[in-house]
């Protein structure tokens, strides 16, 4: 089901499945920010990944002696949440375990996602409580997909990134969907990485030390874009499928298994452990222009 908030100057679609984020349309200039989900090239929008990011080790790990399996992005994106429609501008989704959930994750786990317009900007936020007596273990990331170009004027080479404190973007190479050790560093100019296709023929760009706190999706043709700002994640990732015409921007608490990984799941680096009773929120937030 399609559920929707708006302000003055924007609408905002989101889907009950994957409580995802679908369309965010200008009000007064129709323009929407978001990738059209043509599955030629990729069907999803902005899916949650949770409880982990990226895929483990032959989709498979091991905790407290025991061996689970879970797909690449794990399972919330294909699940219907529960909704709250607080008011017209904001909106809370909701999920939690169950007994599927529970046969390839054995944690008990609340998962909110809040969504709120204010002026032209939208904050998605995430939040995870642990309801049990045990420790939860989880990762958690955004996937937006950016349209580019955002009218249908224009090519997708007309498109830049604009990064608010890098000179150069160190990344780490992504082989059947596991993170390699080695890294590439691309030098920037005026901290701009230009769009080509070609950045994505292989995978994500996927970062461990990005400075920047805010990621500007501008172009050479018009005035339309966005700032994408994000904090408290330590990872990030930059992709786009083969030869489509958008851009994901993804912050990550989390990330793929490593090719030398042990698959331990106390072992993964970027989990987030919460203790019995305990909360914990990120956040990031798109601001159009």
């Amino acid at each position: 089901m399609i559920v929707s908030i708006k302000n003055e100057h924007l609408v905002v679609d989101f889907s009950t499945k994957g409580a995802e984020l679908q369309r965010i349309m200008g009000t007064d200039s129709e323009v929407n920010y978001m990738w059209s989900g043509d599955a030629k090239f990729w069907g999803k929008f902005s899916p949650v990944l949770f409880p982990i990011v990226g895929a483990f080790k032959d989709n498979t790990y091991f905790y407290q002696g025991k061996s689970y399996h879970l797909s690449r992005h794990g399972f919330a994106r294909d699940m219907e949440f529960s909704y709250e429609k607080l008011n017209t501008t904001e909106i809370a989704f909701k999920l939690r375990h169950n007994e599927e959930t529970l046969k390839n994750y054995p944690f008990e786990f609340e998962l909110t996602l809040k969504y709120r317009l204010q002026g032209a900007s939208l904050q998605c936020a995430y939040q995870v409580s642990n309801p049990s007596n045990q420790p939860l273990l989880f990762s958690i990331g955004g996937h937006p997909a950016f349209a580019a170009p955002l009218h249908n004027e224009g090519v997708y080479t007309d498109y830049y990134l604009q990064f608010d404190n890098d000179d150069e973007l160190t990344f780490h190479h992504i082989v059947d969907n596991l993170v390699l050790d080695e890294t590439t560093t691309l030098k920037l100019s005026d901290k701009i990485l230009p769009l080509k296709h070609e950045l994505f023929y292989e995978d994500a760009l996927v970062f461990k030390s990005l400075k920047s706190k805010h990621i500007r999706l501008l172009n050479n043709k018009n005035y339309n874009g966005l700032n994408f700002h994000f904090e408290g994640f330590p990872y990030f990732g930059i992709w786009a499928a083969k030869d489509a015409n958008f851009v994901c921007l993804e912050p990550w608490c989390g990330i793929a298994d490593g090719v030398n990984h042990n698959q331990q799941l106390a072992d993964k680096e970027g989990m987030e452990k919460l203790q019995s009773g305990e909360s914990w929120e990120r956040s990031w937030e798109i601001c159009c222009f």
